[in-house]
């Protein structure tokens, strides 16, 4: 174990010393080159030369948010220069609550297909996933005063440029630290862009309601899915003005949150459902694990039938797996079930019957 030294939460340290990722001007120009590998990018040695030498300066001068402006009065510190691609994520997830809290609108379900598998790639067929999410559809679209808001996360998978790029845990140094919507993408001298979290984040404020039909990968939630969970941590208990850390300072953070954070549960009192489908084990615990992950954020389980853990095919060849689920009619209509309970829950929600726990204190936050 590391010895960390003497603990003093008044001036806490910021521990430094992990070691230099840095490149040299040759490994970066053999790494970014990589992205022109195809012959077809030989007929144009001139302008990938002089690409290759605009791409290195800003590496090597680390223009993370080359586009900023002064973060105004609605801020802590008006002076600081925030990102434009923060505040327009900022400004999305501002007019998603918006909608989300008019009365007069269909209530908004938030449907994740959690499988990365897609006929549009290497697997050449669409996953069971998206056939059970198909059937919820259906479901929702049967009741009246439902909208359906469809998240495939095979997309990272499939189409260029979706990505998701994982959290660096900086809630782990300090809580006000984690900015909501995240600021740590996009890093343009990283080449870090195109983050689909800030189309996402917008997705999951606007919903009443959000169902995850997921597969188990190796005992665990499948990759993509985990990509978004893990960026989802500055929903609970995030910072939603960066100029209080002045942008990415440890220390800076580390004493505001002892002042006294507060933890904003952004996402709160919104009803949920999981489905959660396996081969041969972890079903159960995937489900477990979502379901926790959920609550903690105080989404509310719509109720039994809303949360799922079956097996299709079980121990059977992956070949036949879909026809198996062909034939399992018992599956298809607790997904069906647990979309109806979905709609019920979030219909009770917005009419203001709200969970008995809600006005209670919470003695352990965050």
């Amino acid at each position: 174990m590391l010895d960390e030294g003497p603990s003093d939460q008044a001036t806490p340290t910021v521990r430094t010393g992990q070691g230099s990722t840095k490149l040299t001007k040759e490994q970066f120009r053999s790494r970014w080159r990589g992205h022109f590998y195809d012959p077809a990018f030989d007929s144009a040695p001139a302008e990938l030369e002089r690409l290759t030498e605009l791409a290195w300066h800003a590496y090597d001068e680390s223009r993370k948010s080359p586009r900023t402006r002064k973060a105004g009065s609605e801020f802590a510190d008006p002076e600081f220069d925030l990102p434009i691609e923060w505040l327009d994520a900022r400004r999305r997830i501002q007019q998603a609550a918006e909608r989300h809290r008019a009365v007069d609108v269909p209530s908004r379900i938030l449907l994740i297909c959690a499988s990365p598998r897609t006929d549009e790639t290497c697997p050449g067929e669409m996953s069971k996933t998206f056939r059970l999410v198909s059937t919820a559809r259906d479901a929702f679209g049967e009741m009246s005063g439902c909208e359906v808001d469809l998240l495939d996360l095979s997309r990272l998978t499939a189409e260029y440029g979706r990505t998701i790029f994982p959290c660096k845990a900086c809630v782990s140094t300090a809580m006000p630290l984690c900015h909501w919507p995240c600021s740590c993408y996009p890093n343009h001298a990283m080449g870090q862009v195109n983050d689909w979290m800030h189309e996402i984040y917008p997705r999951w404020v606007e919903a009443h309601g959000v169902m995850i039909v997921t597969p188990v990968h190796w005992y665990q939630a499948p990759s993509v899915l985990k990509l978004m969970i893990d960026r989802l941590v500055c929903a609970d208990g995030g910072n939603p003005d960066p100029t209080t850390t002045c942008g990415k300072s440890p220390e800076k953070a580390k004493a505001l949150e002892l002042t006294g954070w507060p933890y904003p549960k952004h996402l709160g009192n919104r009803a949920f459902s999981v489905i959660v489908h396996g081969d041969a084990a972890g079903a159960e615990a995937v489900r477990r694990g979502l379901h926790d992950w959920l609550t903690d954020m105080t989404l509310v389980p719509a109720g039994g039938a809303a949360l799922i853990d079956r097996y299709v095919g079980y121990y059977e060849p992956y070949a036949v797996s879909h026809d198996a689920l062909d034939r399992d009619a018992a599956l298809i209509e607790e997904v069906r079930n647990a979309a109806r309970t979905l709609a019920s829950a979030v219909a009770r929600l917005r009419a203001g019957i709200r969970p008995t726990d809600e006005r209670l204190k919470d003695p352990r936050p965050k």
